[in-house]
């Protein structure tokens, strides 16, 4: 798609898709075949200088308390499935306000409360409620929230206690593929939640999962599917096998596919939230993934820090380095910087009725 553009042309499509242009898939489809590193090295061209028109170099850092490992499900993919032999844990309140004071005081814009599909939460819903209300009364940051499927009503609570942003990944919208990744799991209730969540006032993130049995096909439709409902954050992160799940001695994938997603994504959702997570490849891997259009830094913990990750590829090594003091250092060589807290909370702030609030500043 880019091998045969110049850099003036290059730039040129930078401008159409500041003015409204939409990728064909004929277009998506020719990125993800890209395998030449010079028309790759363009793509990511196109998709910063995209990120930069609304972003500039501003990044967000976001933080990554999993404060549940418990969880109901029993996700294919994922290691904190129901039958899942493993150590487990829920944090009380004290030590959700203690991790949080350290990751506000190293400077996370936003803080991401992150849960399995616990029951005691599901069954008590006002401990959740309470939960968020505290930490927003605390502390003042934008509040992510990920309790998987649940009802309107609880919606409508977690945004009155103050949460900003529901993340709730559909992992694809291939309907076999879901069934086989998302075990027993209501394809459309997960949809409607995310509809409900919108309806309700809070933004909402969707994401897919890539590099397991996902072919070009389903990532088109995927991409299609979520571009439909507009998303206020986007994400994709790729397939990590995980120790005692039926993926577990599946060939990991390269996380190129990834990269490239990202940087499509950067084209589709030209001033939207793309998260560079530090859940798969670390901090070594959070270059490649700001270079290709991401805008958020996910997965920060504290330096001291033994939470859990969602992949955890660092979770055996006593250096994690997935704290603000080591993505500074990286954003710093980049000359990048983290974004300013006022001018995020203003983002946050927005409703979905204006669908390009993102601007320059």
């Amino acid at each position: 798609m880019f091998e045969k553009m110049d850099y003036n042309e290059l730039d040129e499509f930078v401008e159409k898709i500041k003015s409204g242009y939409k990728i064909s898939d004929k277009e998506i489809r020719s990125i993800l075949e890209i395998e030449n590193q010079n028309e790759l090295q363009k793509l990511f061209y196109v998709s910063q200088k995209v990120r930069n028109c609304f972003f500039d170099n501003k990044i967000i850092l976001s933080s990554f308390v999993y404060f549940s490992t418990h969880c109901k499900n029993e996700c294919a993919f994922c290691y904190y499935k129901k039958s899942n032999k493993i150590k487990r844990y829920r944090l009380d309140v004290e030590e959700v306000i203690r991790l949080c004071t350290v990751l506000k005081k190293e400077g996370v814009n936003m803080i991401d409360l992150t849960m399995g599909e616990d029951p005691y939460f599901h069954n008590n819903p006002k401990q959740l409620v309470e939960l968020i209300r505290t930490i927003k009364h605390k502390f003042g940051l934008p509040i992510m929230i990920s309790p998987g499927v649940i009802d309107r009503e609880f919606l409508i609570k977690l945004k009155e206690s103050g949460a900003n942003i529901l993340a709730l990944y559909q992992e694809t919208y291939e309907y076999e593929l879901y069934q086989k990744l998302r075990t027993n799991q209501s394809f459309k209730e997960r949809i409607d939640c995310k509809k409900d969540a919108k309806n309700v006032g809070l933004l909402v993130e969707d994401g897919i999962l890539t590099g397991i049995e996902d072919s070009i096909d389903s990532i088109i439709l995927s991409l299609r599917e979520i571009e439909k409902r507009y998303p206020d954050m986007v994400r994709v992160m790729t397939f990590v096998p995980q120790e005692g799940t039926p993926l577990e001695n599946k060939n990991p994938s390269s996380s190129l596919n990834e990269i490239k997603i990202i940087a499509i994504m950067r084209l589709m959702f030209p001033n939207r939230l793309i998260p560079a997570s530090l859940d798969v490849e670390g901090i070594g891997g959070m270059k490649d993934r700001l270079n290709a259009g991401a805008n958020v830094v996910t997965s920060i913990i504290p330096s001291d820090s033994i939470l859990e990750g969602v992949v955890n590829p660092d979770r055996e090594e006593t250096d994690r380095k997935r704290d603000v003091k080591n993505v500074l250092s990286v954003l710093n060589q980049m000359e990048m910087k983290p974004i300013e807290q006022d001018v995020f909370n203003k983002i946050m702030e927005r409703n979905d009725e204006n669908k390009n609030y993102y601007v320059k500043y």
